[in-house]
């Protein structure tokens, strides 16, 4: 069996990384400090409690289990949070993103999926992003992903080193069985915060509805997290046989506003969803869609479960089910 270095595989898209790259018949080891992992997401191989600013532990993990490939998920990940904390973003994407590489230099693992975001392309005309648009990057996070993916291009030069790099655009649902979803604490990801609003009977925050988007609301494209989960295996796949370095968006290429989105959780909960309006959030964009092309032209993938209604139904099921042990 192949041993596959997953960081923060006990968060959500990185759970459901494992659970596909287990499927295909890797060996996904997770490596995670459960800051925002949970640790019964960690189902489908060995955990390494463990954190990526700290070198030691690295090494311990690499040492255990020589691990063939990386696929990279640890990291902070909240617009508005690195808005106010930057230096954090700055230590834990860039710094710990720099520790990674020089352990996987120190032991020979020359195969790394690095998880970035749409974010990097910052805001632009509305129309479909592809990966030669405009780097303009709105906010810390975004900031902070860059860096990390500049990280990478300066390694390639100092080891024989081959990396994917996964701009997501917005990752949503649940694992279709009910084993695996999105338990962030707070939660501020729009479909999950819709659907407890819904639960609890409150109001729903709209933040900006000035927006130069057809209805004022920010326009996003919504990606089924066990859609990016097969990307990477995919993505380990190319790396195995060998393949250059590349960067490929994962979207779905179809783009739905805020208020798209609250009426398709409304109809499929049967339930009104009261909005109040909210000023804009430092950092967000007005519009985010997928060119998705290059993607589909060199890994043969493309998203298969995203259609808005398979995406909420899912993340239904998992919310109904009361998600992980607190």
């Amino acid at each position: 069996m192949v041993n596959i270095l997953v960081t923060g595989g006990a968060g959500y898209i990185g759970s459901h990384a494992c659970k596909a790259l287990k499927a295909a018949g890797y060996t996904p080891i997770t490596f995670d400090n459960l800051s925002s992992g949970w640790r019964d997401a960690v189902q489908f191989g060995p955990f390494v409690f463990g954190d990526i600013n700290s070198p030691s532990c690295l090494e311990s993990a690499f040492q255990q289990y020589q691990p063939q490939a990386i696929c990279h998920f640890a990291a902070r990940s909240d617009i508005s949070e690195s808005q106010h904390q930057p230096a954090q973003y700055w230590l834990t994407n860039v710094m710990g993103s720099l520790n990674l590489l020089q352990a996987a230099q120190l032991n020979g693992c020359k195969n790394i999926i690095f998880s970035s975001t749409c974010a990097v392309y910052g805001d632009q005309p509305r129309e479909p992003l592809s990966e030669n648009a405009p780097l303009n990057p709105s906010n810390a996070y975004a900031a902070s992903k860059l860096a990390a993916e500049h990280q990478l291009h300066n390694f390639q030069h100092i080891m024989p080193l081959k990396y994917l790099i996964f701009r997501y655009f917005n990752v949503a649902g649940a694992d279709p069985t009910g084993r695996l979803g999105e338990c962030h604490m707070p939660e501020t990801h729009l479909i999950p915060r819709l659907l407890q609003a819904v639960e609890a009977g409150q109001d729903i925050q709209v933040f900006g509805t000035n927006y130069q988007t057809p209805d004022g609301t920010c326009l996003r494209d919504f990606i089924h997290v066990s859609d990016i989960a097969r990307a990477y295996v995919c993505g380990v796949q190319w790396l195995l046989r060998g393949k250059a370095s590349q960067i490929f968006n994962l979207g779905s290429g179809r783009g739905y506003s805020v208020l798209q989105v609250i009426s398709a959780v409304s109809k499929l909960t049967g339930q009104k969803i009261k909005l109040t309006a909210a000023p804009r959030r430092p950092g967000d964009c007005a519009w985010l869609q997928a060119d998705i092309w290059r993607v589909a032209q060199s890994l043969g993938w493309s998203a298969q479960q995203s259609s808005l209604d398979v995406i909420i139904r899912d993340a239904q099921r998992w919310q109904q089910g009361g998600g992980y042990a607190q």
